[in-house]
């Protein structure tokens, strides 16, 4: 691939770590934007950028990809859309689709840029752009939201993906995105916020290991990201939580009961569930 400028906005955890992968295992010049001059400053004293970007750089870009929050990314496009170049692939790193891909499909054939959505599968508990790093993305998942997409623009963000370190691109729909990430992503997160809540979790010190790490580490949550991704697919996220609830009511039902056979096929059948997955 040719070398190409690209510009992030949002120099958070993501957008932070694509600029630093970017920057790393790529040739590409890597312009940045965020409201935030000490994440700016911090980017540019770590040679995650080449330097700042600006509107009138818009022309000249490249790829644009949007590292913002789903509203925030939508009216990042719908404002400076129309400066970009016809060839010019906008991209987003949004945790849902279904309320970003139609508006950002519909801003590409009204201002002329060619959208392609993504979502880089990989996080931390830690946010902003000190917590971010060149190999956050080694061996993880890339998932390839095309919406229509021209090959040639499909392309490009599959080996922009292979070459800052993900292990794969999976490519969908946001419709079935929103399905999958409910339950891979949102229902754990959901579901510590939830499990620290507990009276007992203050004093959990001393009697946890490994169980209470797994189970509460997505609890150090950004409430305010994560309020908005949970409001925007709140249909498929409620219907895994439901699907939870009616497990966890199996369980309490078979303890209640005191019903060691129905508690038994209960535990084997999740046993299985894991083993039949190889995990």
């Amino acid at each position: 691939m040719q070398p190409k400028t690209i510009l992030i906005v949002g120099l958070g955890l993501i957008g932070g770590s694509i600029a630093k992968a970017l920057r790393t295992f790529t040739p590409h010049r890597v312009l940045a934007m965020d409201q935030d001059p000490e994440a700016l400053d911090l980017a540019m004293a770590c040679g995650a950028i080449e330097g700042p970007g600006y509107v009138e750089d818009l022309p000249q870009v490249d790829v644009l990809w949007l590292c913002l929050y789903p509203q925030a990314a939508v009216e990042f496009a719908r404002k400076y859309g129309a400066a970009l170049r016809e060839d010019c692939i906008v991209s987003d790193a949004c945790g849902i689709k279904n309320a970003v891909c139609p508006q950002l499909m519909e801003l590409s054939r009204e201002l002329g840029f060619v959208f392609v959505g993504g979502h880089p599968m990989a996080g931390k508990e830690r946010s902003g752009f000190e917590a971010s790093e060149a190999t956050l993305f080694r061996g993880a998942s890339y998932l390839l939201v095309p919406c229509g997409a021209p090959d040639w623009a499909k392309d490009t963000m599959k080996e922009l993906a292979m070459d800052m370190g993900f292990g794969r691109v999976v490519e969908t729909t946001p419709e079935h995105h929103d399905e999958m990430i409910a339950y891979t992503s949102q229902l754990p997160h959901a579901l510590a916020c939830a499990y620290v809540l507990s009276p007992r979790c203050p004093q959990h010190k001393g009697f946890s290991a490994g169980s209470y790490r797994d189970v509460s580490r997505v609890a150090r949550i950004n409430e305010t990201l994560w309020t908005e991704l949970f409001l925007d697919n709140r249909e498929a996220l409620s219907r895994e939580l439901s699907t939870l609830i009616e497990n966890l009511s199996s369980i309490q039902f078979a303890l209640d009961r005191e019903d060691g056979e129905a508690l038994r096929a209960l535990l084997r059948k999740g046993r299985q569930v894991k083993e039949a997955l190889g995990e």
